[in-house]
């Protein structure tokens, strides 16, 4: 493919100890009156009063909004949102997760463009100016500081997005110091969540281009070299920040070449039984990998090149097979749980989770391979 179009978020910073100049940043975007959104987490871990102070000592006042939700429940969203208006808000921060990552950027947007946030799920709803904005992850997983999309589960626990170029931040800042508290089941499951937006963005059935197709690549590299050490030891600063580049890179990657079955598989998850992004795609991963085998040998051989430095494969099934087999090996040793009945998930249900993955058309038409409802659910099965 040569006529593509790739956007991404306008600065990144990337370095141990950055997040210390997240004030002079925000002083330099005009920022006056900061609304930081985070979560009750990382408050009771410590980590936002250097920033805090940092924020301070550049002169600019901040209102902390901390009650995020995994998996944003629109109601949540729309508390930050009332909260910014009333504080007069003119920049906002996200520090956090996924969660509080998407729940800024629809702060951003709604605070300063009003808008009912039902009528903008979707592609290119979204109208009007947002508000300054600076995204400092503190997982290395959903790649969010990178992306155009906001994921909220409505009151109908349907999983729904908000994509617009609006959401793409001013800035990305990652710190891998940020990182080094993250317990290893967390580190697990939001490692290969970056993992598997690779994995979906290289095998994606559009808008795959040559700048994603490298940057997946280098992802999936980073982030299967560096996972284990991340989990095994959590304090090991230079594996947290290439788990962080590795993220990152993901994520440029798949706002350009959106993900597919394994997303689409995993949404309904979260929404029903509250199952962690993260670990919702690692149950069925390899489910989904297997099914879209006969149309992905060749994409999974060259993947199967960046996980295992110094292997090439002339045949595409043989590298096809190595893929699955690392695949599996490191599912294998993540610390948490592998399968769906381990989760909660009561077999009954598979059939009305298989009819909600196929109402998440906008992913499943990315899979390299057509996925019907006795497909899905089969895969549930395989998972269970």
């Amino acid at each position: 493919m040569t006529d593509f179009v790739f956007e991404t978020t306008p600065r990144i910073i990337c370095r141990p100890g950055a997040s210390a100049g997240l004030g002079t940043l925000a002083r330099d975007l005009g920022v006056t009156r900061l609304f930081l959104v985070t979560d009750q987490g990382l408050v009771r871990a410590g980590l936002l009063e250097p920033v805090l102070a940092a924020i301070g000592e550049a002169g600019i006042a901040a209102t902390v909004f901390s009650d995020v939700l995994a998996d944003p429940p629109e109601e949540s969203v729309l508390a930050a949102v009332e909260r910014a208006r009333e504080a007069g808000v003119d920049g906002v921060v996200g520090f956090g997760g996924g969660s509080s990552l998407d729940t800024a950027k629809l702060v951003a947007l709604l605070a300063g463009s009003p808008q009912p946030l039902p009528e903008i799920y979707g592609i290119g709803l979204a109208k009007g100016k947002r508000l300054p904005l600076i995204q400092v992850p503190t997982t290395a997983g959903t790649g969010s500081e990178v992306t155009p999309i906001a994921i909220v589960t409505t009151p109908s626990h349907e999983k729904k997005g908000v994509v617009s170029p609006q959401l793409y931040p001013d800035l990305a800042l990652l710190d891998g110091t940020l990182t080094l508290g993250l317990p290893a089941h967390v580190t697990a499951m939001t490692g290969v969540d970056a993992m598997v937006h690779a994995i979906e963005a290289f095998t994606s059935r559009h808008k795959k281009n040559p700048v994603s197709d490298a940057l997946a690549l280098k992802a999936l590299e980073l982030l299967h070299a560096n996972i284990r050490t991340a989990i095994i030891n959590g304090g090991d600063v230079a594996a947290r920040s290439a788990m962080l580049q590795g993220s990152l890179l993901a994520g440029m990657a798949f706002a350009n070449a959106p993900v597919g079955a394994v997303h689409a598989l995993a949404y309904p998850l979260g929404g029903h039984y509250g199952v962690p992004h993260g670990l919702s795609n690692s149950l069925v991963l390899a489910p989904v990998i297997a099914f879209n085998r006969p149309a992905a040998d060749r994409p999974y051989a060259q993947l199967a090149e960046a996980m295992l430095p110094g292997r090439r494969f002339t045949d595409p099934e043989e590298g096809a097979d190595a893929f699955v087999a690392a695949i599996r090996a490191l599912l294998a040793d993540m610390p948490y749980a592998h399968r769906l009945s381990e989760v909660g998930v009561r077999r009954e249900d598979l059939p009305m989770l298989a009819r909600d993955a196929m109402n998440v058309q906008r992913l499943l038409v990315n899979n390299p391979r057509d996925v019907a409802y006795e497909d899905a659910l089969a895969m549930y099965e395989a998972a269970y």
